[in-house]
């Protein structure tokens, strides 16, 4: 099995689509930082509108969104490239003038911006998978989506500290930051389209070496949707645990979620790169392992007297983001691995499905949970992914079904 022990910033970049294409991942992150994590506040502070009508409207933009994966995956599979990725941008860009243009109390306007940012939010990661699965082959494409998904992070991170002194500024200094974040988003348009990546289906397919449709990959894609969950742990899940149930200081949700950012994007192509030496299937399924750990941990850090809870709660979740590192460096190669060149678009678009449904129900699903108290929450999370990892393990690749076939028909032969 080739392994990738060492890889070069240089190389790196080149992996992942080149200086121009990493250029538009930042800006565009950046952009989506600044105004992502503040949406709700814009709905209800710009627009006037109640709480439950912004989230709904939320929700259900980032839920319709995902019909558009269907049409994105056989686009991906015609050849398209940075033309998707470009597309997914500037669909956003459409979703922020509505925004601008929406009246205060016009909930309709606002919903359909919704819908514009979801559609973009949801196709960039298959979009953007497929360009470094062009550019970039074996454990190298492990560690260039690893590092793109560490600079993402870090665009986002800064994005939302740059947002900051926005929120105290009214409506004004709101609309102010969402005009600069379509600004980014069309430059990041420009930039990723520039790379003009597009690959030819003939070539592809006679290359390929399996002939058969997209792999289903029915228990991956299960397991996906509750792996999913551990990315909303430092956003959702803590914050209601450690303010709600512990009665901590706000402080410390803000600082673990500050921690999480900086240990992905300092460490996500380390461990990736680290992992390497492994299956990505056998990594897949150590990740949720590592994570039903965390999740057992919470459990116990949640029950320690008053004073230590917090702190404990915090040390956990440095093994719970590790965690997540594992998963995040490994799914996604997993799918790239197993699905033949020709159908890849549409195994992604099929993957981000499940991510999307799993990160969408997810709050639903914590907050319902952390009612019936912290065994039911902690408990069922780490049953649940323990169960996934396991589905993950023994799930029997496409391709390795097929060579045994043809091993079999050339013994009876």
């Amino acid at each position: 099995m080739a392994t990738t022990t060492k890889l070069q910033p240089r190389a790196l970049v080149r992996a992942s689509g080149g200086p121009r294409y990493a250029v538009a991942l930042a800006v565009d992150a950046l952009g989506t930082g600044m105004l992502r994590p503040f949406l709700l506040l814009y709905g209800m502070t710009a627009l006037r509108l109640s709480t439950t009508a912004t989230g709904i409207a939320m929700t259900a933009g980032a839920v319709v969104g995902l019909m558009c994966m269907p049409a994105v995956g056989r686009w991906l599979d015609r050849g398209a490239r940075s033309t998707v990725v470009a597309a997914s941008m500037l669909v956003r860009v459409l979703g922020v003038a509505l925004l601008l243009a929406a009246p205060a109390g016009h909930v309709w306007l606002f919903a359909t911006a919704a819908l514009f940012l979801g559609i973009g939010n949801q196709a960039w990661p298959a979009a953007h998978a497929a360009l470094v699965a062009t550019v970039s082959h074996g454990r190298e494409r492990d560690a260039a989506l690893a590092g793109g998904r560490a600079l993402r992070n870090a665009g986002l991170g800064v994005g939302a500290l740059l947002a900051i002194p926005c929120l105290t500024g009214g409506t004004a200094a709101l609309q102010a930051l969402a005009t600069v974040t379509g600004l980014a988003y069309l430059a990041a348009a420009a930039l990723a389209w520039s790379v003009h990546l597009h690959t030819h289906p003939a070539a592809t397919a006679a290359k390929d070496r399996a002939d058969g449709p997209a792999p289903r990959m029915r228990a991956l894609l299960a397991a996906n949707v509750v792996y999913v969950f551990c990315l909303n742990v430092p956003e959702i899940t803590l914050p209601l645990v450690l303010v709600t149930q512990l009665h901590a200081s706000r402080a410390w949700p803000a600082s673990i979620f500050v921690a999480n950012t900086v240990l992905v994007v300092t460490l996500q192509v380390p461990i990736t790169v680290l992992m390497s030496r492994f299956s990505r299937r056998t990594v897949l399924a150590l990740s949720g392992v590592v994570l039903a750990a965390s999740y057992l941990g919470f459990l116990a850090a949640a029950s320690l007297g008053h004073g230590w809870s917090a702190p404990a709660v915090a040390t956990v979740s440095v093994v719970c983001t590790i965690g997540e590192i594992i998963y995040a460096g490994s799914a996604t190669a997993l799918v790239t691995a197993l699905a033949p060149a020709r159908v890849l678009g549409r195994a992604l678009a099929r993957f981000q499905l499940s991510t999307g449904f799993g990160l969408a129900v997810s709050p639903a699903v914590i907050t319902a949970l952390a009612s019936r108290g912290s065994a039911a929450l902690w408990g069922t999370l780490a049953a649940a992914t323990l169960v996934s990892a396991s589905a993950v393990a023994t799930e029997k690749d496409q391709g390795t079904r097929l060579a045994g076939y043809c091993r079999r028909a050339r013994a009876g032969s």
